[in-house]
């Protein structure tokens, strides 16, 4: 007959801690596997951030550079409208009747003139703002295939290192998954929710040379038996972090050879001297 799984929250406090440090220790070589992968996880983000910035920016330039294309293609048509117009004035002027008619078509030559002069002016105007944003697209063009390349060769390394870790790590993430089935649900939650708040990610600690394996705080002596008795979860008072004694975590402490007192002379002796 299978033997009934113990139920967490009745198991005592000892096996408790015991199975929250293992997870701990599991966790920790979870940590100790993502920093071999430095600060390539952020770079490669970085890029990509980058890399679509640079997208939308040429995108954006692109818009531009093709309105600009539109508005000279616009004034030339105006100047060919008006040149065409400037031509039927010329003609008219050979046939004009008296002087107001020749005053009235010289202010169309006059405006259809200016109206070209200035259609020229604008298309220079828009020329010059199509050479400088072809430029910066040109620049930005360059940045983003040099970004690309540095994509791929981060994406590439960081490739090799996981592919390296990833079997190691996923045995880790199922020896805690499990662990985490024998610990008292309210428990796990408050250790990890320190272990969150913790910047070295220890959430559980053994006292050492009577201070908090976390913040190196002093533990009084009442505290300490209390985390020896094993019969409760003791946290530290200063920095929150679960404590157990080294042996619970397996750890020998070199006990201090205790310092001779020295011989009292009794007071006879002294007295005879």
């Amino acid at each position: 007959m299978a033997k009934k799984k113990e139920n967490p929250a009745e198991m005592p406090v000892e096996e408790r801690l015991q199975n929250l440090y293992q997870l701990q220790t599991i966790l920790s070589e979870i940590d100790r596997i993502r920093t071999l992968r430095g600060e390539l996880p952020l770079e490669v983000e970085d890029l990509e951030d980058t890399i679509e910035g640079l997208k939308t920016r040429i995108s954006k330039t692109e818009t531009e550079i093709s309105d600009l294309r539109s508005k000279i293609a616009d004034y030339r048509g105006k100047i060919e409208l008006a040149e065409s117009q400037l031509a039927t004035y010329k003609e008219q002027m050979d046939n004009v009747r008296n002087n107001r008619e020749y005053d009235l078509l010289n202010k169309e030559i006059e405006f259809q003139t200016l109206d070209i002069e200035l259609s020229n002016k604008r298309i220079r105007e828009a020329q010059a703002q199509e050479k400088s944003r072809e430029e910066y697209l040109a620049k930005n063009k360059e940045e983003l295939e040099g970004r690309m390349q540095d994509l791929e060769v981060k994406k590439n390394e960081l490739d090799e290192i996981i592919a390296e870790t990833k079997a190691d790590e996923e045995k880790l993430r199922e020896k805690a998954k499990n662990l985490e089935t024998q610990i008292e649900p309210r428990l796990l939650q408050s250790f990890k929710r320190i272990r969150k708040n913790c910047r070295n990610g220890l959430g559980i600690v053994y006292v050492q040379r009577d201070a908090c394996g976390g913040c190196f705080a002093k533990i009084p002596p009442q505290r300490q038996l209390d985390v020896r008795m094993r019969k409760k979860v003791i946290v530290c008072e200063y920095c929150g972090r679960i404590l157990i004694d080294p042996e619970l975590a397996g750890v020998k402490q070199d006990t201090p050879a205790a310092e001779e007192k020295p011989k009292r002379r009794s007071r006879r002796k002294n007295a005879e001297e």
